[in-house]
């Protein structure tokens, strides 16, 4: 326990320490909430205890490649995991399915495993809450941040797109955030109208 408790303060103080102060979404503050929503899903799910702590860990690592790179950052997150991990002594295998969960948050997410729903869920949980508009603008705004010339009603039309396509996988998710998800896909659509 206490070796995943230094490795949680080694990933947040790493992304603390490399991530541009302009990711206002991915930053920090956004892998604490995938992990503590991960672990809320999971129990809604009936996980057990290691199933939990395994989501929790893919969770932590999952968008550690932002700071390298923005594009393709899923596939660096596994490459900092594979890093780092045996020095937490971690074994190859349990390592590989760390990163099979983490390339999950790939967009369009294609999980395969209940563990990778509920990861996927968890990144992508907040377009069905209240936090969905202050969320969806830091994003935007670290997007700008990467594309200067990225306007507004671009963004919107993304926003629909996305969440047209977008479908929740766990039961949980499909049953309390989906209609909350719908909403702000109305929302959007009439403020195009």
């Amino acid at each position: 326990m206490q070796n995943r408790k230094h490795m949680k303060d080694f990933v947040i103080g790493l992304l603390r320490d490399a991530l541009p102060d302009s990711y206002l979404y991915h930053n920090p503050e956004h892998t604490l909430y995938v992990i503590e929503k991960a672990l809320e899903i999971g129990r809604h799910e009936k996980c057990t205890g290691d199933e939990l702590d395994f989501i929790a860990m893919a969770a932590l690592w999952h968008d550690t490649g932002y700071i390298k790179t923005y594009n393709g950052h899923e596939e660096e997150s596994c490459r900092m995991a594979r890093h780092y991990l045996p020095e937490f002594g971690y074994p190859d295998e349990y390592i590989t399915a760390i990163c099979d969960m983490i390339m999950v948050t790939k967009i369009p997410q294609m999980p395969k495993t209940k563990l990778e729903e509920i990861l996927a869920d968890a990144d992508l949980e907040y377009i069905g809450t209240n936090e969905f508009e202050v969320k969806s603008d830091a994003l935007y705004k670290e997007l700008q941040s990467v594309r200067p010339f990225y306007t507004e009603a671009e963004w919107s039309q993304t926003q629909i797109s996305f969440l047209q396509e977008h479908h929740y996988f766990t039961p949980y998710c499909q049953e309390t955030k989906q209609p909350i998800k719908t909403n702000h896909l109305l929302k959007l659509k009439a403020g195009l109208g």
